[in-house]
């Protein structure tokens, strides 16, 4: 039997949970180790996965056979940091439990760092957050939603389009994951160029009445419009709510959370917002969801070196 209105099965993950599995930073670093290399640690010199060990007096692992020494948090958002892990996973612990976001200074409060030092982890455990490796959303007859808001302050300008404030497009499946960008403008050219990069053809695209909209169908989608101009918001299946609920949610959270965001950051929080409603029906803690969004930035070290190439 069909379920009409799923809800979030998402285990919890409470404080005692946390402490109890990341007590110390030796733990947090041994976790970061065995996620990074989960089939062993690729030693450099000896050409080979090795066996290796932690160092006592510094945050690394040494090689049984060479000595050679590999850092875990080297290229991860936690590279030359002077803050402990502990508290690195606190404050991911911390953005995890809230639906609407937490704070810079709601970190500084929790864990006791400076607030220059409180934000600049926001900023880093921010840049994790994308779904960019997902792919486009959509199908043969699956249902999207797509359309545009802005964002920024009133005094900018008018309301709606012609404002000069930020436009911001998005595209959702229903019951599926959504897609959330910081665009230029909202003319014809940069709305095809989204959708076709983002939603898969075929699938039956929802939006209002905007001219931008025009010629949909001649690009492979299955075009249905609302007209919102006469006051009309759903038409049997055709109606944009899905996205336009996830508009509020993001603006909601903006006012109230971080009170503005400037137009360069902006891209990261529309992320945030993304990351965690694309996981809203996921069993896994999102403490961990994001926890396993770090990554090296040379992507190889999760490889085998069978598959790695000489460079």
């Amino acid at each position: 039997m069909a379920h009409n209105n799923r809800k979030p099965n998402m285990l919890p993950f409470t404080l005692k949970d946390f402490q109890k599995q990341f007590p110390d930073d030796a733990t947090c670093l041994e976790w970061l180790k065995n996620y990074l290399y989960p089939d062993g640690i690729f030693c450099e010199a000896c050409n080979a996965i090795t066996k290796h060990h932690r160092v006592k007096s510094r945050p690394s692992y040494s090689c049984d056979h060479c000595g050679h020494h590999v850092h875990p948090t080297a290229d991860t958002i936690f590279h030359k940091s002077p803050t402990p892990l502990t508290t690195w996973f606190y404050a991911i612990y911390l953005m995890a439990q809230t639906r609407c976001g937490i704070s810079a200074k709601q970190i500084q409060r929790e864990t006791g760092v400076t607030y220059k030092t409180a934000w600049r982890m926001f900023k880093q455990i921010r840049t994790m957050l994308t779904d960019e490796k997902s792919g486009p959303i959509g199908g043969f007859n699956r249902k999207v939603e797509m359309d545009e808001t802005y964002y920024g302050s009133k005094a900018r300008g008018t309301r709606g389009r012609g404002t000069t404030k930020t436009p911001v497009v998005g595209m959702v499946q229903r019951k599926g994951q959504v897609r959330a960008f910081v665009a230029a403008d909202v003319k014809a050219d940069t709305l095809n160029g989204l959708i076709k990069e983002h939603v898969l053809p075929k699938s039956v695209v929802f939006t209002d009445t905007f001219r931008s909209y025009n010629g949909l169908d001649a690009r492979g989608y299955q075009h249905q419009r609302i007209n919102h101009s006469e006051g009309v918001y759903v038409v049997g299946e055709v109606h944009t709510n899905t996205i336009e609920g996830f508009w509020s949610l993001i603006k909601r959270g903006i006012s109230g959370v971080y009170h503005s965001v400037g137009r360069h950051y902006l891209q990261t929080y529309l992320n945030e917002y993304s990351f965690r409603y694309n996981r809203r029906f996921d069993v896994q803690p999102m403490f961990l969801s994001i926890l396993q969004q770090v990554e090296k930035r040379d992507a190889v070290v999760r490889q085998s070196p069978v598959a790695v190439e000489p460079f």
